[in-house]
C-alpha cells in the first residue's frame, strides 16, 4: 500500500470517528485530503476506499441523518465503541514477551511498526518495558536489500519479479515468483513460493538476488496452498556444501589477529608495515562481513568477488554511519550481529 493511500485512509477514519452524525460522501470529500476533483474518479476512489476499511475490519455504518448530514442522503460514520479495542491485560511475563519481541526489530525493516505497537499498548496502559531481561537481546538482522518488497509481498499476496544470479552462474536469469514466505536460517534470508518459470515450488536466497524486487501483478491474488510449511520447504531444500577457496589478502603488521591465527603462507608483502597471506573459505557472504570487522588492517587482493563484497560491507557501514549522524545519532555503525537461528515471515 502506497504512503499516500494510507495517508488517505488514516484521514478517512479519523474524520469518520470524530463525527457523531452520519457524513455523506461529498462532505468526506471536503473533510478529507487525497480525494481528486473529478466526480467520477472520486467516487470510484471512495467506493474502493470503503470496500479497504471493510476488509480491514473497520466497522463503517451506513445510514442518514434527518437532523444533519444532508437530510435523508446517505452518510456514512465509525461508532466509536465498534472500533476501539476492549481493555488490554497483560501479565507481567506477557509483557516482558512482547517487549522482546519488538527489539528483535530494532534495527530491522519492521523496527517502525514494532514500535508503533509498543506505544499503543503503553498508551493503554500496559508496561512492555524488557529491561528486566538481563542478559537477553535478541535481534534480527534484514540488511539484504530485497527484504522490505519481499516482506510486503507476502502481506499482500503479491507475485514479484526479480533478477537472480543462482551458485556457480556469473549471469543473473529473470524469475518470476508467487511469494508464500521469507525464512531466516543461520544468518540467511529465503523466500518460498510458487515459481511460474519452473511451475513448482521453489526457495530463493535473498542475497543471491540482484536489483529491486518489482510487483509483478495485483495484491490479493497469490493463493498459499493449504498446509504448506515455507520453514520446512527452505531448511529441507539445503545448498550444496561449495568447494573451499583460497584468499590472498593482507594483513597489517601487528593487527588483524583474528585472520591470522588460521591463514597460511604468512610472509611480509615487502611494502612495509604489511604483511601477505593466504586464508581459505567457502561462502563470500558470510566471509565478506568477518573479514569487514578489521577495517583497514585487511586488504583483500584476491579472488575478485570476495573483494568486492568487503568492499560493499565496508560502504553500507559507512553509510549507515553517516545516517546515524545525520539523524543526531552517535554515527557508528555495526558489522556482522548475529542472528536467530530460525526466523520466519509467512502470508499466513
Amino acid at each position: 500500500m502506497s504512503r499516500r493511500k494510507t495517508e488517505r485512509l488514516l484521514n478517512l477514519v479519523v474524520c469518520l470517528l470524530a463525527t457523531r452524525r452520519y457524513l455523506t460522501a461529498e462532505q468526506i470529500r471536503r473533510a478529507v485530503p487525497g480525494y481528486p476533483d473529478s466526480d467520477e474518479a472520486f467516487k470510484r476512489m471512495f467506493e474502493r476506499d470503503k470496500e479497504e476499511l471493510r476488509e480491514l475490519g473497520v466497522p463503517l455504518e451506513v445510514g442518514s441523518d434527518l437532523q444533519g448530514g444532508g437530510g435523508e442522503e446517505i452518510g456514512y460514520r465509525i461508532p466509536p465503541q465498534d472500533y476501539e479495542l476492549p481493555d488490554v491485560h497483560l501479565t507481567p511475563d506477557e509483557a516482558a514477551v512482547l517487549g522482546l519481541a519488538a527489539r528483535v526489530w530494532q534495527r530491522a525493516s519492521l523496527a517502525e511498526a514494532a514500535s508503533g505497537a509498543l506505544l499503543k499498548l503503553r498508551a493503554a496502559g500496559v508496561e512492555t518495558d524488557a529491561s528486566a531481561a538481563v542478559g537477553i537481546e535478541p535481534r534480527v538482522d534484514t540488511g539484504e536489500p530485497a527484504f522490505p518488497a519481499l516482506w510486503e509481498a507476502v502481506r499482500d499476496r503479491r507475485p514479484v519479479a526479480f533478477d537472480y544470479r543462482a551458485i556457480g552462474r556469473t549471469s543473473v536469469t529473470r524469475r518470476h515468483l508467487e511469494p508464500w514466505g521469507v525464512v531466516s536460517r543461520r544468518g540467511r534470508w529465503y523466500v518460498v513460493g510458487f515459481d511460474r518459470d519452473r511451475d513448482e515450488e521453489r526457495v530463493f536466497r535473498l542475497s543471491r538476488i540482484d536489483g529491486e524486487v518489482a510487483a509483478d501483478g495485483p495484491a490479493g491474488s497469490v493463493t498459499v496452498p493449504d498446509g504448506v510449511d515455507v520453514r520446512r520447504i527452505a531448511f529441507d531444500r539445503s545448498e550444496p556444501v561449495t568447494e573451499p577457496r583460497p584468499a590472498t589478502v593482507r594483513l597489517r603488521a601487528g593487527a588483524a589477529h583474528g585472520p591470522r591465527r588460521w591463514a597460511r603462507d604468512v610472509r611480509p608483502s615487502g611494502d612495509g608495515g604489511w604483511d601477505e597471506a593466504v586464508l581459505t573459505f567457502r561462502d563470500v557472504e558470510r566471509f565478506a562481513p568477518y573479514l569487514a570487522r578489521f577495517a583497514d588492517d585487511v586488504v583483500v587482493l584476491d579472488p575478485p568477488d570476495l573483494r568486492d563484497a568487503v568492499i560493499q560491507q565496508l560502504k553500507a557501514v559507512l553509510a549507515a554511519g553517516e545516517h546515524e549522524a545525520a539523524a543526531g545519532g552517535d554515527g557508528i555503525g555495526e558489522i556482522g550481529d548475529a542472528e536467530p537461528e530460525d526466523g520466519t515471515v509467512s502470508a499466513r
